[in-house]
């Protein structure tokens, strides 16, 4: 087996965790790719040093070393490889391989012992004046563009009007995205494994704006109002938020693809829920 290991390098555990993967990986038979531009700061023997493309085009597996974001930062680049991320940032819901436990579980990853959990994926279009095509497997978030404004959000299902309302933002989950943003905004926990679309309302300006879960093959739309002529901003996957003018559409379905995680055990994503949230 290969596996591309992806550490986040401004983490401050990322080179003792980065150490004991590699010797957890080389012991049990794996072949260990690195970009080449950490040959600096990680130099190991036995590792294959080469260039991204190279390394996600040849390997069996991905390994990041980092929290969420450094998964998620990976994960559109995956083409459909096995994902497995090792959490040296804070809460990790996607990175469920804890520091202690690097050894045994890489140890499973070398030897094929593990199953694959499909992720469902948002095809996202921007329809404005230039048509952007984007994929999200959390969440996307259209919010306002600084604290003193509000904007006026319009959402239709199948060309049906289901929401209108005044507020901070809405956010667009897929059921992997349930437990980040859209959790402490008050939406549902939804198992992992549904296949379906979480929209929930952020500081919404009434009393009756519930969050709503879609149908895997509903089409969403989503319009920001030109009401005050404010323009918004959205956000794919926690990255650096994007302008979106007033009028413009944001039309949204479940993507065809899939992201593939290593899963060690069937519950992974309620085990993280309940080790990292209860108590919090």
């Amino acid at each position: 087996m290969k596996v591309f290991l992806v550490p986040n390098l401004n983490k401050e555990l990322a080179y003792d965790a980065a150490a004991k993967a590699v010797e957890a990986l080389i012991s049990h038979g794996a072949d260990v790719l690195l970009d080449e531009k950490t040959r600096t700061a990680l130099s190991f023997e036995a590792v294959h040093y080469c260039n991204v493309n190279d390394a996600l085009k040849n390997c069996d597996a991905i390994v990041t070393i980092g929290g969420d974001g450094t998964l998620l930062h990976i994960a559109d680049k995956s083409a459909g490889k096995p994902l497995l991320g090792i959490n040296v940032g804070r809460l990790g819901f996607l990175a469920t391989v804890e520091f202690d436990e690097i050894s045994s579980k890489l140890a499973r990853l070398a030897k094929g012992d593990y199953t694959i959990d499909r992720r469902s994926m948002l095809d996202i279009t921007i329809l404005g004046k230039e048509k952007k095509c984007l994929h999200a497997l959390n969440d996307i978030i259209i919010s306002k563009p600084n604290i003193s404004n509000t904007i006026d959000v319009d959402i239709y299902c199948d060309g049906i009007p289901v929401n209108s309302f005044r507020g901070d933002g809405v956010i667009v989950a897929t059921p992997t995205g349930s437990t980040a943003y859209s959790l402490s905004a008050g939406g549902p926990v939804l198992d992992a494994r549904i296949e379906g679309i979480l929209v929930t309302p952020v500081c919404a300006h009434g009393l009756h704006n519930p969050p709503m879960v879609f149908s895997a093959n509903r089409k969403l739309r989503i319009t920001v109002s030109a009401y005050d002529c404010i323009d918004a901003q959205f956000s794919i996957d926690g990255k650096d938020g994007q302008s979106i003018e007033c009028g413009e559409t944001v039309a949204i379905s479940l993507a065809s693809e899939y992201m593939t995680l290593v899963c060690f055990n069937e519950a992974d994503q309620f085990e993280a829920i309940d080790k990292k949230l209860k108590g919090r």
